[in-house]
């Protein structure tokens, strides 16, 4: 069993398949990146009739109990998520009210600083916002697992303190293995791994490198070197897999309706667009390595099956339920 702590892109039958071929039993879906309420709203309304439509394979669960009986039935569960804070559009009633519909993730800030914190590619991160803070505790509240993973470093450890339950860095890497602004610090890291949080190490390559793309065996011994910063608890695979995007969808996941001007997230010029998939996972069912390939660099069963689900499933039961 693995689950995926974050992947994107217009979902459809085939993915669910091709997840559920890769031994994939548990997703966390991207619904948003600069949309607001209604949008959003729409958005999970789609979700819902997408799942509908394929209850034979696929199913919306809202709490890590739901997640196990899902699989169990062979089945992949579907966890609505959000890549950034727009759906609130700075009504902190909202978020109860969105974790009702069935969200249990959301990314404080997308790539540019909003009204909650800094974001990574800000030139200078601002910290949490006061209205950040209270978000954060009503999302400990209402069962929604705080997501940092395009925030700004001073901001996440910020989020870290300010939060009463663990949070996530649903898909990144660390930036003294590769840097760049999309990875956190080991500073962030042993923080993370200290408070109960997650990290899901990514595949993207813009993030992740050549040299980690290379193998999968490569990509596990970024995910050990990972583990001697945060802790075995704190790693988990959170891909950042996008399906079915073309250029549109790129752009508006870097652009959005913020800026006229040409932004390339975390491509760049050389590479502004798609970036290729890790050598070792260029079809999604190819995901079904990477088991093996944390054994290969010394991981036992026990290790194995943390990474590949276990401190997901631990962080959702912390998180997911209010208290």
């Amino acid at each position: 069993m693995m689950i995926d702590g974050l992947q994107c892109g217009h979902f459809d039958r085939a993915v669910f398949q091709a997840l559920l071929a890769g031994g994939v039993r548990g997703v966390v879906n991207t619904c948003g990146f600069w949309e607001g309420t209604v949008d959003s709203m729409d958005q999970i309304a789609k979700w819902r009739d997408l799942v509908a439509e394929n209850a034979d394979i696929a199913a919306i669960a809202a709490t890590a109990d739901q997640i196990e009986v899902i699989a169990a039935s062979g089945r992949l569960a579907i966890i609505m998520g959000f890549q950034n804070a727009n759906l609130f559009e700075g009504r902190i009633r909202f978020v109860e009210l969105f974790a009702e519909l069935g969200v249990r993730v959301v990314q404080l800030t997308y790539n540019n600083q909003n009204d909650l914190a800094g974001s990574c590619y800000e030139a200078e991160d601002s910290g949490l916002a006061r209205y950040g803070r209270q978000v954060i505790l009503e999302m400990n509240r209402a069962g929604i697992l705080v997501d940092c993973s395009h925030v700004g470093d001073r901001s996440t450890l910020m989020a870290i303190e300010v939060s009463e339950k663990p949070i996530a860095v649903t898909h990144a890497n660390v930036d003294s293995l590769f840097p760049h602004k999309r990875n956190k610090t080991d500073d962030v890291l042993r923080a993370l791994g200290q408070s109960g949080g997650v990290i899901g190490c990514a595949t993207y390559r813009n993030i992740t490198g050549d040299d980690y793309c290379a193998s999968v065996e490569a990509w596990c011994g970024m995910v050990a070197r990972t583990v001697d910063i945060a802790g075995i608890d704190s790693v988990a695979i959170g891909t950042d897999r996008s399906h079915n995007f073309t250029a549109p969808d790129y752009a508006w996941m870097r652009t959005g309706r913020w800026t006229r001007g040409v932004d390339f997230g975390a491509a760049s010029a050389a590479r502004p667009g798609k970036a290729p998939p890790p050598d070792w996972f260029t079809s999604v069912e190819d995901i079904a390595v990477v088991p093996q390939g944390l054994r290969a660099v010394g991981f036992s069963q026990d290790e194995v099956a943390k990474i590949t689900h276990g401190n997901w499933l631990r962080l959702y039961r912390e998180t997911f339920r209010p208290a």
